[in-house]
């Protein structure tokens, strides 16, 4: 019995393909995209962690300090304490590096000055490897450097040929010896001794890498070591877990917004069930009368439910995975986010994570399926056979829909998991599924229009009752049209409120009329800098009215997540020269106030009025100092924080007088071209800088938000799409499975237009409840999205800006288009005889 039993399916999808085709294509796009996203996102990760591993190799501790590092003293220490079966120091720099015979300002480049007879014994990939032929002895020549593959592809694939490395204005030239089995970025590798005499790092070190004996309790050995202050220990694994928090949220909130198209795609293949449900109405109701009880029947709905969805899912993984590969081929991982450089990552593909993938396409088309299921379960086979249709459902009640509202703003409340805003969505999830179940109780309210109101027009009295008496099709007919419309609108209020806020905020932070840096800022900062005689000299050029220096380091406040930076600058004002975003407070005497950006409040407790320790050494010898927080600023270009500090305070707290960033007023005469060229050749080869006016790092700025939200455009248009496919398909559903009344009408004298009318008609009042109902739950969802989503995720608030424009052309475009597929579909669906409106396809 069972095996007969696929027939009548398997007759159905030869008898409509397209139409089923189109509901397993909608999973597979789904599936595809959560799919792709993915794989980049996992493969870019592993390159990512295997890169880091290969440069630390495989220590069981590492000993870290401030990032001007601490007294290489320690590590003779270190050596010789029990327990210690191997101990590697390392100088860590981030500079520039070029061809000594190109005038290029050349690339970044992470150097690390080694000890090559004791490194292989805990990172062998960083052990020197000379060229064939080459003094063996060359890996102890302070002269010489060794590059990895991606640093020999940047420069050109050139040997032999000497390399600059910049020291601040100093230039130091190194010949290349050979490579490095290291991976990931560009990395070079010179002598321990030559990074701490050229590069500022005499008598110190960055870090300390140690392989334990067998047997060593790690607690017991840090504690008779004594670390100084300023140096920590921290896991092997520590680096590994940052480098993944640092795009955790960004990779998390990706997946989500991909899963959006699977998420629609459950509408169509409701639609496409609903229609084959009310088309096989008679063959349901003769199989239970044949002896198939309701829940088989049920059954057999959700059966074909799960192999859509399974097919989908199969072509889905399929296209995901062509996606991810060409992606990784042009994008090399980085999706935009620049979370990942220098990484050329190849494909991971998993068994377990596309078993899960593929399950959620299954599950999405069984959702998809449930009601329909479920009306197939309610069939009465008697009344079925008669023609006289589904019996009318008991009266909608608005609780459930109040009840998923409530659950929403509840979970809305909650605070982040794991940093994650995992009650964010699932209060997204809740209020889109309450507002589709509040469509039947406001069909409802149709019923109390008063009948003199309703016209004295038959037809639009019959449209009106049946509305009012049939209110739980109007679910069917426009759940997709509030999901894929609130969505729509709260995306656009979103990406609009974003939008804004980022060009509010470039207005507020580039107040000067072109802007110079000496290096990319954190870690690179400490090398690429300039002096106070270069900038006093740049202050006294034609054109030049005012110039504002600042110093920017990277400070690592904890091992688990990304270094902040801290930003020295004149602070006088804090009102007016930073964009805060609540009230400011006051230092007590004697105390440094800063200001940090939301981010750091956030992940670091660093409320106005608190005390936060900066790793920083001090003028006189401490490793770190207390500031008092004063306030806190929107900054949009960090999301792992940043610090302000005044620049004369932070000069008399460290002693540190570089400058690596420029903010250049001109004269109301002046050229910012000419005033660019006279700075470029004042601060000459020793700062090579690069200029931007705040046109251009405004236009570039939302150039690159603009491409990072692309695919909100395209998620919407499917959204919406797959919608309008929707109603067309639920609307021939329910007029198939009303052909009999149809007919009777017919007898009593109406025309097919005006049946169409009628159709029409209820259709259109379903598609106001809708818009309606869409409108004010995108704009519900949408504030989910800016107060709760965005700051938990990436630890940044901004306003709400609803464009209100841009809404009412989205709710009157899908009202307007869905109006003319219902009226499309129901002329299609009314004309001709029985027989061809059983064999309708749309």
């Amino acid at each position: 019995m069972r095996w007969p039993l696929l027939r009548l399916p398997l007759g159905q999808w030869r008898a409509h393909p397209w139409r089923h085709a189109m509901a397993m294509i909608a999973v597979a796009l789904g599936v595809a995209l959560a799919w792709s996203v993915h794989l980049i996102n996992e493969s870019a990760l592993a390159e990512f962690t295997s890169a880091v591993r290969s440069v630390q190799g495989e220590p069981d501790l590492v000993l870290r300090g401030p990032r001007e590092g601490f007294d290489d003293a320690l590590f003779a220490r270190v050596v010789l304490a029990d327990g210690v079966r191997a101990a590697s120091p390392v100088v860590e720099i981030e500079t520039l590096m070029h061809a000594a015979a190109s005038s290029e300002r050349g690339l970044t480049i992470k150097l690390l000055g080694i000890d090559a007879l004791r490194v292989a014994g805990v990172a062998p990939d960083l052990l020197p490897r000379p060229d064939s032929g080459a003094d063996p002895l060359a890996v102890l020549d302070p002269h010489n450097v060794f590059v990895n593959a991606a640093a020999l592809e940047r420069l050109g694939g050139a040997r032999g040929s000497e390399v600059v490395l910049r020291a601040g204005p100093a230039q130091h030239r190194f010949k290349p010896a050979g490579n490095v089995a290291a991976g990931g970025m560009p990395l070079a590798v010179i002598d321990i001794a030559a990074a701490q005499a050229l590069f500022g790092f005499e008598g110190r070190l960055s870090r300390i890498d140690i392989r334990l004996s067998p047997g060593t309790d790690a607690a017991a050995l840090l504690q008779r070591l004594a670390l100084p202050p300023g140096v920590a220990a921290v896991r092997a694994g520590d680096d590994l877990e940052r480098a993944s928090n640092v795009s955790r949220a960004y990779r998390v909130n990706l997946t989500v917004l991909a899963l959006v198209a699977l998420f629609v795609g459950a509408f169509l293949v409701f639609s496409v069930m609903a229609l084959s449900v009310a088309q096989r109405l008679p063959s349901l109701a003769l199989l239970g009368v044949l002896g198939m009880d309701a829940n088989g029947r049920r059954r057999m709905v959700l059966g074909e439910c799960g192999l859509i969805g399974l097919a989908g899912s199969a072509l889905g993984l399929l296209l995901g995975t062509a996606l991810a590969a060409a992606a990784l081929k042009l994008m090399a991982g980085d999706l935009g986010g620049g979370f990942f450089p220098g990484v050329q990552p190849a494909l991971r593909w998993s068994p377990w994570a596309a078993l899960v993938f593929a399950l959620l396409g299954v599950l999405s088309a069984v959702i998809g399926g449930w009601v329909p299921a479920l009306q197939a379960r309610r069939i009465q086979p008697a009344q079925a056979l008669k023609g006289l249709g589904a019996p009318l459902g008991r009266r909608p009640s608005a609780w459930p829909g109040a009840a998923l509202m409530l659950a929403g703003g509840a979970l809305a409340m909650l605070p982040p998991i794991a940093g994650l805003p995992i009650a964010a969505y699932a209060a997204v999830a809740a209020l889109l599924f309450g507002g589709v179940a509040w469509v039947p109780w406001l069909m409802g309210l149709v019923g109390l229009v008063p009948p003199r109101l309703r016209g004295g027009n038959a037809v639009m009295r019959l449209a009106v009752a049946r509305a009012h008496f049939h209110r739980d099709t109007a679910s069917a007919l426009v759940a997709g049209v509030v999901a894929s419309l609130a969505l729509s609108v709260a995306i656009t209020v979103m990406v609009g409120s974003f939008r804004a806020g980022v060009a509010d905020w470039l207005d507020a932070v580039l107040p000067a009329d072109l802007y110079a840096r000496s290096g990319s800022g954190g870690a690179s900062a400490d090398q690429l800098w300039m002096s106070d005689a270069t900038v006093n000299a740049i202050k006294a050029l034609p054109g030049v009215a005012r110039v504002e220096a600042s110093r920017t380091r990277a400070l690592s406040l904890r091992a688990d997540l990304p270094a902040v930076l801290l930003i020295a600058r004149p602070l006088d004002d804090p009102a007016r020269r930073l964009p805060i975003t609540g009230a400011l407070v006051d230092a007590g005497p004697g105390e440094v106030g800063v200001v940090v950006s939301e981010a750091v409040q956030s992940l670091y407790g660093a409320d106005p009025g608190t005390l936060l320790k900066l790793p920083v050494a001090t003028s006189d010898g401490a490793s770190s100092v207390d500031v008092r927080v004063i306030g806190v600023w929107r900054d949009f270009a960090r999301s792992f924080g940043a610090i302000v500090i005044d620049a004369a305070a932070y000069r008399r707290l460290t002693g540190d007088a570089r400058v690596n960033d420029l903010a250049v007023w001109l004269q109301a005469d002046a050229s910012a071209a000419a005033v660019r060229e006279a700075i470029r050749r004042q601060a000459g080869d020793a700062a090579p800088l690069e200029f931007a006016t705040p046109a251009e790092l405004r236009k570039l700025s939302l150039a690159i938000f603009d491409r990072s939200f692309a695919v909100t455009v395209y998620l919407q248009i499917v959204a919406v799409g797959i919608a309008l496919v929707g109603i067309a398909a639920s609307l021939s559903a329910q007029v198939l499975a009303r052909r009999k009344e149809f007919g009777l009408l017919a007898h009593l004298g109406l025309t097919a237009r005006q049946v169409t009318a009628m159709v029409a008609i209820e259709a259109g009042l379903s598609l106001v409840a809708g818009v309606a109902i869409g409108c004010v739950l995108g704009l519900v969802v949408s504030a989910v999205l800016v107060f709760v989503v965005n700051p938990q995720s990436f630890h940044w608030t901004m306003d709400l800006r609803v464009p209100w424009l841009r809404i009412g052309v989205l709710c009157a475009a899908v009202g307007a288009t869905g109006a003319l597929t219902a009226a499309w579909s129901a002329r299609r669906a009314v004309s001709g005889d029985a027989v061809r409106a059983v064999k309708e396809d749309w």
